[in-house]
């Protein structure tokens, strides 16, 4: 028969009616077109992407396994391809800054185009230009250029030799260049043949040596003028030349991409260039290419001549649909900002315009950016990165850790891009307060809090929606379709995910695993859908997999290791209840809690706490004590007494305040001197007027001690004590369930610590009547009457006086105990 005020077995769970489902099949369900459980974090990212002011990025934060990354790329992706495709960028050769490359913009899909017309471009002036520079025109031209300034320097050169034969001298040539020599008979006169002449003579030659030197100076002086003016010709010729051979390519170029106006800037200025360079294209004596000494090292712009006019396409959207949206699963600060390739040489790092490579902004340009923030924040100097180029609106790429060189060293700075992108950080709730708390530039720039539940409201719509998610998993996947009780028992899963009848966890990570394992099981089993038999399978096999050192520790339960009794009556000793986390595996774990009460003005001491084995959470519940002993019971007198509270066999630390109720229990049995019973657990927290408040894993405690009443024995007197606000909370085993049906375990909220105490020790608490005082007998009275006496200063104890005291317990004891 069920005791006033225990649950009955409908109240320990919430289970899923069949008759909400209207499909026999999980196949039979339509696909799966919305975000289930997530509307105000989808309403937040909606905002975020539509407004187009400054600084509204996102940050979503959520628990882990919530699908923000799933969600939110399946819904960018939407939103995506409504919008216009981004310009496609190149980096162009910058012929009046060779070290600064320029960035070029185009229209989306031409990116690519323009580079291989450029390629086609030089391919065939390399073709066409030396066919023009060999044709016969040219070089006759050219002849006749040359032969014109040759006719010019000969004449000038035989009027000097006229001259010099009228004064008897000659023009020879000697390996040093062109010389004056006097003349005998018609012939040069060498050194010796000079010196042998009479001092009359050689005077004769030397007065007319300064005017020759003169006159040769002056025909020379001609020579390299007309020489100029060959190589100018010449010059033009090649000019007007390439103008005519290049004109005609580029036109069509020019044609093509009129609507480009910075393509059209960069077509004059490669046509200039390359006129001014024809010899980059056509090698002659008159024209050598240009060349290094043999161990000089070229210059990253001029390794090979051609290279210059190369198209960098550093962002592609020829097979765009839409605007990109790019998830960085690695964002260091060179995949997100790009990077300048370097390449050894000779023992140098060399560069060129071509090595610059593009980052996850370059490629979210115009777009969106999907990054973890954790992952990010990890990255030396790629958070500053990426707030650098929201506040200036540009993407500029630089070499890490430039600023922070000793030595500044020669390298390219490409012409910043551009931006506009719209980044989501996703992260959990500590990280995004921390970043909002301690960086400023955090705010400014991620205005937008996406917040992921972490559950929902458990509702038909919501239930329907898990079986669409489970549906849209088979199908995706190819896995074994579920069959109504295989669906109901995930949203059972789903409610013990969160502890709430009332919710759904919206953490579909957890939930496709348990669909992929519940698929495994069928097929092991040979099953066409999955059951809810496969189902249970999967989550059993699941805690089988993970329960080794719960099970250790029930085994040292059993042997008598780990003492916890679950028969009997103690005074001064109560079974509390507490969660155990090893990894992702929960289990609630019973605990002997004892206390004793003697003379003294110590006051409540916690064993636990002294030792400093307890968190701050724990040692606020045991001042609450103090606050509740002391507002009941020391209303006219001062306490007095001293006490002591422990864990026993608690080695890893004490935290939470979910047992302060249980400590507050075995202080009043201990001050009654009423036992209690052992084969009830309790949980749950008490403020200073005893109320008993909710405590969080209500689930797992009631099955953790419910496993060691099982391993023991059931006795049909075992049971636990909660919270009354946790009763939605419990979302039991079905063997727990059962039990309770049978009689053979119980479950008993309770609202305050006289209605828990009453039930642990079958004696009534004891009202406050108006006198003052509580019913004689009653717990109350009893605790009130051992202060009395804690409190009483001592005096020489006679015979007479134990034969009363004696006779005093014999009529206080209450009955029942």
């Amino acid at each position: 028969m069920k005791a006033p005020g225990e649950l009955s077995p409908e109240e320990l769970s919430a289970t899923c009616p069949l008759n909400l489902f209207d499909f026999q099949s999980t196949a039979e369900l339509p696909p799966l077109t919305e975000t289930i459980g997530q509307d105000r974090a989808t309403d937040a990212i909606e905002f975020g992407i539509d407004i187009s002011s400054e600084g509204y990025n996102i940050f979503a934060l959520g628990p882990a396994g919530a699908g923000k990354t799933t969600i939110i790329h399946q819904f960018l992706k939407r939103k995506a391809s409504s919008r216009p495709i981004p310009n496609d960028w190149c980096y162009t050769y910058s012929f009046d800054q060779p070290d600064r490359p320029r960035a070029l913009p185009l229209p989306a899909g031409r990116g690519c185009i323009f580079r291989d017309d450029m390629r086609e471009l030089i391919a065939k002036l390399q073709t066409d230009m030396v066919r023009a520079f060999e044709s016969d025109h040219y070089q006759q031209r050219k002849k006749d250029i040359v032969r014109e300034i040759q006719e010019r320097q000969s004449a000038a050169f035989a009027q000097l030799e006229e001259y010099l034969d009228e004064l008897r001298f000659a023009l020879i040539r000697t390996p040093a260049g062109l010389a004056i020599a006097p003349m005998m008979d018609g012939k040069p006169l060498s050194a010796e043949e000079y010196s042998t002449l009479d001092a009359k003579t050689r005077e004769e030659f030397e007065a007319h040596r300064g005017d020759l030197e003169n006159q040769m100076e002056k025909t020379m002086r001609q020579v390299r003028e007309q020489d100029k003016v060959t190589r100018a010709k010449i010059d033009r010729l090649d000019h007007e030349l390439a103008q005519f051979v290049v004109g005609g390519h580029l036109q069509e170029l020019r044609d093509k991409y009129a609507d480009c106006e910075s393509v059209i800037r960069y077509l004059k200025d490669v046509e200039e260039d390359i006129v001014q360079n024809t010899s980059y294209f056509v090698t002659s004596p008159e024209q050598p290419q240009p060349t290094s000494p043999p161990m000089a090292m070229p210059s990253p712009s001029e390794r090979t001549p051609l290279a210059r006019y190369e198209v960098n396409l550093l962002v592609d959207h020829c097979h765009s649909k839409g605007a990109p949206v790019v998830v960085e699963t690695n964002p260091t600060y060179h995949n997100l900002i790009g990077r300048i390739e370097h390449q050894v040489e000779f023992g140098a790092m060399i560069t060129h315009f071509t090595m610059i490579k593009a980052g996850a902004l370059h490629r979210a340009n115009g777009g969106y950016l999907v990054v973890e923030a954790k992952r990010l924040l990890s990255n030396p100097l790629a958070w500053d990165a990426l707030k650098r180029a929201l506040s200036n609106g540009e993407m500029r790429i630089e070499e890490m850790g430039e600023a922070y060189r000793p030595i500044a060293s020669a390298t390219l700075e490409p012409e910043p891009i551009p931006l506009d992108v719209k980044v989501i950080l996703i992260g959990d709730p500590y990280l995004y307060y921390f970043l909002y708390d301690l960086d400023e530039d955090f705010r400014e720039l991620f205005k937008v809090k996406a917040d992921f539940e972490s559950q929902m409201e458990r509702n038909e719509k919501s239930i329907r929606n898990y079986a669409l998610f489970i549906g849209e998993r088979c199908r995706q996947e190819g896995l074994r379709h579920f069959d109504l009780t295989g669906v109901a028992r995930v949203v059972e899963y789903g409610s013990r995910l969160v502890e709430d009848q009332d919710k759904l966890s919206t953490r579909f990570a957890d939930i496709a695993d348990i669909v992929r394992e519940s698929a495994y099981w069928a097929t092991r089993s040979d099953h066409k859908l999955v059951t809810a038999n496969d189902v249970q399978r999967a989550l059993d096999e699941r805690t089988r997999r993970s329960n080794r050192v719960e099970e250790n520790m029930l085994e040292a339960t059993q042997r008598g290791f780990l003492f916890v009794d679950t028969t009997g009556r103690v005074i001064g000793q109560v079974n509390g209840l507490s969660i155990l986390s090893v990894g992702d595996y929960e289990f609630g774990k019973p605990s002997r809690i004892t206390a004793t009460t003697f003379k003294g003005k110590a006051g409540l001491v916690h064993i636990d706490r002294e030792v400093k084995m307890t968190g701050p959470i724990h040692d606020k519940g045991a001042l609450i004590l103090t606050g509740y002993i002391g507002g009941k019971y020391a209303q006219e007198n001062a306490l007095a007494l001293s006490a002591s509270i422990v864990f026993e066999q608690a080695y890893e630390g004490v935290e939470g305040d979910s047992a302060s109720s249980t400590e507050l229990y075995a202080f009043l049995s201990s001050l009654s001197e009423v036992p209690i019973k052992q084969g009830i657990a309790v949980t749950g927290s008490v403020d200073q007027h005893g109320e008993i408040q909710p405590v969080g894993g209500i689930t797992r405690k009631i099955e953790g001690f419910f496993d060691v009443c099982k391993a023991k024995g059931l006795t049909g007197e075992q049971g636990v004590i909660i919270p009354a606000p946790n009763v939605k909370n419990l979302m039991l085993r079905e063997d727990i369930v059962n039990a309770v049906g049978s009689g053979r375990f119980h479950i008993y909220p309770v609202r305050t610590v006289d209605e828990g105490i009453s039930i642990l020790t079958n004696c009534e608490a004891g009202e406050l009547q108006e006198n003052g005082t509580y019913p004689e007998g009653s717990i109350n009275y009893l605790v009130g009457q051992k202060l009395e006496q804690l409190g009483e200063k001592p005096r020489k104890r006679t015979e007479e006086d134990a034969d009363e005291e004696a006779s005093a317990d014999g009529e206080q004891q209450c009955s029942d105990c």
